[in-house]
């Protein structure tokens, strides 16, 4: 008989210590200087392995300079529920040069070389961690560099080994929180929280267009932040400067993902990049009353 997974060898009652002990990593050092600046942060999501390994790691290496504070780095999947068609391609492309799971955490590593004050979020699906072993890929992600990790289909209620044991090796374990998170629901997914909080703008499919989504979100950030410590993150939807911009006035955080998926599929490298710095002039200027 196999052992449990670590999803699974917990009780569906048991929560972990909701006080975070990564209180020097370097997503909380980041998110202070940027508090201390009066600015949200730009954080970044890109296909590890898209268009092709060459490009992403040359991407991945100078996004920070072009303004990313934070990197989230998706690890492919075949059925990829929360993605829209953007990213969805983007782990075809990924997978059909041959992207793995031991190839996005030696990415990971060859930054973390060259860069060892930008944090760096994985996010994706639980069944390739799975597959590839969860206390392994907890160990190498952590030796790797990784600072935290956002799993879009593991819920609390089998979350709660993961959890401990990713806190023990120093990664944060971001929930996401929807629109249709029932209150109830809602301090189980925090108790389990570390890093920022990455709030959903919207129901729907990475990549939506949605108009006016920062005046939708306003009180509902407030509520969030009354129950949480964290920073919150705003994503899905987020296309251009000005809607970085009204979004980075309520919220710590937002991510931009699709567009610069898009963006790098249609003109290389460089165009995201150059998405990039005008995403973060935006955000920049936000709270100064900056167009």
């Amino acid at each position: 008989m196999s052992a449990p997974s670590l999803t699974t060898e917990m009780s569906k009652t048991d929560t972990p210590n909701p006080v975070s002990p990564n209180a020097d990593s370097r997503l909380a050092r980041r998110f202070a200087a940027l508090k201390a600046a009066d600015r949200a942060a730009l954080v970044t999501y890109v296909m590890a392995g898209d268009p092709d390994p060459s490009a992403s790691r040359d991407l991945l290496a100078r996004l920070p300079a072009a303004g990313a504070d934070i990197i989230e780095l998706g690890m492919l999947f075949s059925d990829p529920m929360a993605d829209g068609v953007a990213i969805q391609r983007a782990g075809q492309r990924a997978l059909a040069n041959g992207q793995t799971l031991a190839l996005t955490l030696e990415m990971v590593r060859d930054f973390r070389q060259r860069d060892d004050d930008t944090p760096i979020v994985l996010m994706g699906y639980l069944n390739p961690l799975q597959r590839f072993g969860e206390d392994r890929f907890l160990q190498a992600a952590a030796e790797a560099g990784v600072d935290g990790l956002i799993l879009v289909d593991l819920p609390p209620e089998h979350g709660a080994a993961m959890t401990a044991r990713a806190r023990d090796l120093g990664l944060a374990r971001i929930p996401l929180v929807a629109p249709t998170t029932p209150p109830g629901r809602l301090p189980a997914l925090l108790a389990q929280g570390d890093g920022f909080v990455y709030r959903i703008a919207f129901n729907g499919v990475t990549g939506s267009r949605r108009l006016d989504i920062a005046a939708e979100l306003d009180s509902a950030l407030d509520a969030l932040k009354r129950q949480s410590p964290l920073p919150v993150a705003v994503g899905f939807g987020v296309r251009d400067g000005g809607t970085a911009a009204a979004i980075a006035r309520i919220a710590d955080a937002v991510v931009v993902g699709s567009a610069l998926v898009e963006r790098l599929a249609a003109a290389g490298v460089d165009a995201a990049l150059e998405l990039t710095r005008e995403l973060a002039e935006s955000i920049q200027g936000a709270r100064r009353g900056e167009s």
